[in-house]
């Protein structure tokens, strides 16, 4: 019986298939679309039994191939471009795809684990709270995902098999080289900082400091130990926030990467005001383009996902991030 995990060639997706090779788990069928084919990278050092493109899989489930042979879709594909404006394509991708995957889930009592988003919160004025009140996207891809999650709300009463929603906050961590500008500010403070030796942040906006706009920064090794327990307690159906539940200023993620970088190159550790003072941390303007449609503070309620039973700790910026740099630098 096999796993399928969704976009699993993408970020979250080959951290997922890693996680379950690492715990025996080789019967897993991978499902991506590989037009851009540098990403099987992310696939190589995994153990998988199959690979089907995306659009064939839908197909191949509707034609009956897999039924019986499946116990669990971790469904981590999507469009996660928060500035892509074409609605349709939005919708097709992230609503109208795990909407059949669900279905086929529940007509063959598989398990469905499914990628949610924060997006669906908006500016947050409401709060984190996995509640109707506090939802308000601010653009598609917001919406794409929470049209769904009200989807599984009105089904709660009649689920055959286990049904979760993970609404991801800010992930960063290893196999996310591929996303351009979508990756993470950690990555991309750690590529600043080796190509010029500084790193560059967000100037004030909204009332917040430089550098002072607050995220709830979650290292994908957290992201995934979530995933495999909710896949170990099929029990336990619902939508989680999956974030640390502690918001942090971009001024620790940029100071993380650098004092981690500098620690590695044999240097002393410097205070933020210090990396401000030598031009190694500089502000620049807020851009027009995101203004009136950028999360300032983000904050996981992490209420619900500890009544559900899940009482593994998260990383901390410090921690998180500085592991990961320490990957990137030994390549």
């Amino acid at each position: 019986m096999a796993i399928v995990v969704t976009g699993a060639a993408g970020f979250i997706g080959s951290n997922i298939v890693k996680g379950l090779n690492a715990r025996g788990e080789t019967d897993i069928i991978a499902v991506d679309n590989l037009t851009r084919g540098d990403k099987f990278r992310n696939l190589a050092d995994t153990q998988i039994s199959h690979f089907v493109d995306k659009n064939d899989f839908i197909a191949e489930l509707a034609s009956g191939r897999y039924d019986g042979e499946i116990t669990a879709i971790l469904h981590q594909g999507a469009c996660s471009d928060t500035m892509e404006h074409n609605g349709k394509y939005m919708m097709e991708n992230n609503y109208q795809y795990t909407l059949g995957l669900f279905e086929w889930c529940q007509a063959e009592e598989a398990q469905f684990i499914y990628a949610s988003s924060a997006a669906t919160y908006g500016n947050g004025d409401n709060g984190f709270r996995e509640d109707p009140e506090c939802e308000g996207p601010l653009n598609v891809y917001g919406y794409s995902k929470l049209l769904f999650d009200q989807v599984l709300r009105r089904r709660w009463e009649e689920l055959s098999a286990q049904a979760v929603g993970f609404r991801y906050f800010n992930v960063y961590g290893a196999r996310e080289w591929h996303k351009g500008r979508m990756a993470s500010v950690a990555f991309h403070n750690f590529n600043q900082y080796r190509e010029s030796g500084k790193v560059k942040l967000f100037g004030e906006y909204g009332g917040y400091v430089p550098g002072g706009h607050l995220r709830d920064f979650v290292s994908v090794e957290d992201i995934v130990k979530a995933n495999l327990w909710f896949l170990d307690n099929d029990e336990v159906c619902g939508i989680y926030n999956l974030g640390s539940g502690q918001a942090q200023p971009f001024n620790d993620v940029a100071s993380t990467v650098v004092n981690t970088c500098r620690a590695a190159e044999g240097k002393s550790i410097l205070t933020l005001d210090e990396m401000v003072g030598n031009g190694i941390l500089e502000y620049i303007d807020f851009p027009d383009a995101l203004k009136g449609k950028y999360q300032c503070h983000t904050e996981a309620d992490l209420t619900l996902l500890r009544e559900a039973g899940y009482t593994e700790a998260f990383l901390t910026v410090q921690e998180g991030v500085s592991r990961y740099v320490e990957s990137l630098l030994q390549g």
